[in-house]
């Protein structure tokens, strides 16, 4: 795999992209230029001397990867190796999310997060999202700098994505 910063900017082409996100001193855009088949370099308008940051396109890799899809209801697209289980009822998927939620608590960086009661909540919540035909997505930073996503997803079908089949096993 290439180095991202051993790619030239010198003859890039930036573009700018603006969100929409105001602030007293202008509107926050960056600036984004194409410098390889799945790389881009990224500045921020505000800051025009700063260094561009590169970044890698991961649009090729995403259904083969674990990294959480832009819609919780994409994993459905996924590979079944990546699909942790499946289940027929909303109750043992919530069970399964509890479990997890509670193998991973301790190394929670946030003392909030690791709350039992809130955590409960949470799986509760899923459930009942789960039996009206709604997703689940959670994400908790640990400590050190990991991040767990959880993500519990309805194939009966999907109301986010009908056109998407259940996984098998």
């Amino acid at each position: 795999m290439t180095d991202l910063y051993s790619l030239t900017i010198d003859n890039a082409q930036f573009s700018k992209a603006c969100g929409g996100n105001t602030h007293p001193d202008g509107e926050a855009c960056v600036t984004l230029a194409r410098i390889g088949v799945d790389a881009w370099a990224m500045g921020d308008s505000k800051r025009p001397n700063a260094e561009p940051q590169r970044y890698r396109e991961a649009v090729a890799e995403w259904k083969t990867t674990d990294v959480p899809p832009i819609e919780t209801a994409y994993w459905l697209m996924k590979p079944s190796r990546l699909i942790k289980g499946t289940w027929d009822e909303p109750k043992e998927a919530a069970e399964w999310l509890g479990e997890r939620l509670t193998e991973h608590a301790p190394r929670f960086a946030s003392d909030h997060d690791q709350d039992t009661t809130r955590l409960a909540v949470l799986v509760a919540s899923a459930a009942e999202r789960l039996a009206l035909g709604g997703d689940a997505s959670l994400g908790f930073y640990l400590r050190g700098t990991l991040f767990l996503s959880v993500a519990l997803v309805t194939c009966s079908p999907n109301r986010a994505a009908p056109e998407l089949s259940c996984p098998l096993g």
